[in-house]
């Protein structure tokens, strides 16, 4: 989960442009295309597709697009997890306006919530142009940090052409993170990036997430446009807000959806334990942040809601409307606020036997993943502390069946790691791709900063290829 930070995008943009003049613009992306044996087409739902909006006609935000995004209750429930409700044909665009030439589609599905009830769910899938040269492609599931309680700041509304630009919305992550998806699809990737907080914007329940993110790359092995085969390699990817899905999905994965050939996942600013950011954020820069992210998790858990109503103080539910309303601004709102003494009539409202309950069920850890897993975290980190991350290594490392390696970046915080750490991500799914077993066991690696691994560094360069290689109206991922 991210605060804002003036300027940030604007120097990435600078920086990349710079990267951009150093590859004396390099449109081919180098990232070897994955070999991979032959496999069967599994049965692909043929379902009616939409066609994409003429530009300048805007989409719709998705609280205004219920036939989309709220199908009926019975239509839901008749499907299975992870069958396709509706698709249709969308244009995606740098920062809303530029247009990128990629296939882009989203699917609205069906998926299952924390009370195992049908939900409709709907994620955004990228295909590369081109055959990959007649090889079998993967797939990364990206989760990006949302961090955000309302609809019009997810994924399938931010990326599309035309929509309210993220600068002016305020949800400045998606845009800003989209440039690694991005080069994963110049590398012949294709690419699912679920809205994981699901139809009632439930920022940081993980459990929720994952449930979506596996049915969303069902539901992306399912459409025939893609051409996904039965046995898909899939590796899974998310920052911070993103990450809090991705470490449940991993969990989950093995018991949720097991027929699905998950080779990997990577998570960086983990916020392993919920409630310990919660109390490190009281009084602190990132409270308003993290009090978004408690108004979040009682949108999906009714006794936590009902809690709130009881307990909370005329400032925190007079907040509630105003942080369920707006993008990261929300981050903004309140910061060093005393969220342990000012929000509730108790002293120790996270002990209280309903916040207790909602905040264990949240806290990764509760099963450990049976695929590698890349775990980084900054040390110090002001929004993901960094204790709850070694205690979640741990634990997953007592099973000796765990394949974690987990990186503590000493000269990054949370925000300059998001940046940091994205050719290293691309780096290592790329080796589970190719087939490279991941390191046996548990490793703990202390660096100073993960930039200066020189292997990463041509994933920079490539990375900076694929952005402009979009600008320029390019086909991306065509080889």
């Amino acid at each position: 989960m991210n605060t804002v930070v003036p300027g940030k995008i604007g120097r990435f943009r600078y920086a990349a442009f710079i990267a951009l003049i150093a590859t004396s613009i390099q449109i081919a992306v180098g990232i070897p295309a994955i070999a991979a044996p032959a496999e069967q087409n599994p049965p692909a739902q043929q379902v009616p597709v939409q066609p994409p909006l003429p530009f300048p006609v805007p989409p719709s935000p998705p609280e205004l697009d219920p036939g989309f995004y709220a199908p009926p209750a019975d239509l839901v429930a008749s499907k299975k997890p992870g069958e396709i409700i509706a698709a249709r044909e969308v244009h995606l665009a740098f920062n809303s306006v530029i247009p990128f030439n990629i296939d882009a589609w989203q699917l609205s599905f069906r998926s299952t919530n924390t009370r195992d009830e049908p939900i409709a769910a709907v994620t955004t899938l990228m295909k590369p142009r081109g055959d990959n040269g007649g090889a079998p492609r993967p797939l990364l599931s990206y989760q990006f940090p949302q961090d955000s309680n309302a609809q019009y700041c997810a994924p399938s509304y931010v990326l599309q052409q035309a929509s309210v630009p993220g600068d002016i919305t305020g949800q400045f992550d998606i845009p800003f993170e989209f440039v690694l998806p991005l080069t994963a699809l110049g590398a012949g990737w294709a690419v699912a990036m679920p809205d994981h907080e699901g139809p009632n914007s439930a920022f940081g329940v993980g459990p929720l997430g994952a449930r979506i993110t596996l049915d969303g790359i069902r539901a992306a092995e399912n459409f025939e446009p893609m051409g996904l085969q039965s046995q898909t390699k899939v590796g899974l990817a998310g920052y911070s807000g993103g990450a809090i899905t991705t470490g449940h999905t991993a969990e989950l994965a093995a018991s949720y959806a097991p027929e699905l050939n998950i080779v990997g996942a990577s998570e960086g600013g983990v916020p392993a334990d919920i409630k310990a950011m919660y109390k490190m954020a009281s009084g602190n820069l990132g409270a308003g942040l993290i009090l978004s992210g408690l108004l979040g998790v009682a949108q999906e858990y009714p006794d936590l809601a009902a809690y709130n109503q009881q307990h909370m103080n005329p400032l925190g539910k007079a907040l509630t409307p105003v942080k369920n309303s707006v993008c990261l601004y929300s981050a903004a709102l309140f910061p060093f606020m005393n969220l342990e003494g000012g929000l509730y009539d108790s002293p120790d409202p996270l002990d209280d036997p309903v916040p207790a309950k909602v905040f264990d069920t949240l806290r990764m850890g509760h099963s450990v993943p049976s695929i590698p897993m890349f775990i980084f975290n900054s040390n110090p980190d002001w929004i993901a502390p960094v204790g709850p991350v070694n205690t979640l290594v741990d634990e997953y490392c007592r099973d000796p069946k765990a394949q974690v390696h987990y990186t503590r970046d000493h000269f990054s915080e949370h925000i300059t790691l998001e940046i940091d750490s994205m050719a290293r991500v691309l780096l290592w799914l790329k080796d589970r791709f190719d087939g490279v077993p991941a390191e046996p066991g548990c490793s703990i690696h202390d660096e100073g900063s993960m930039t200066l691994d020189p292997a990463s560094w041509p994933i920079w360069l490539q990375g900076a290829g694929t952005l402009l290689a979009g600008l320029l109206q390019r086909p991306i991922g065509s080889r």
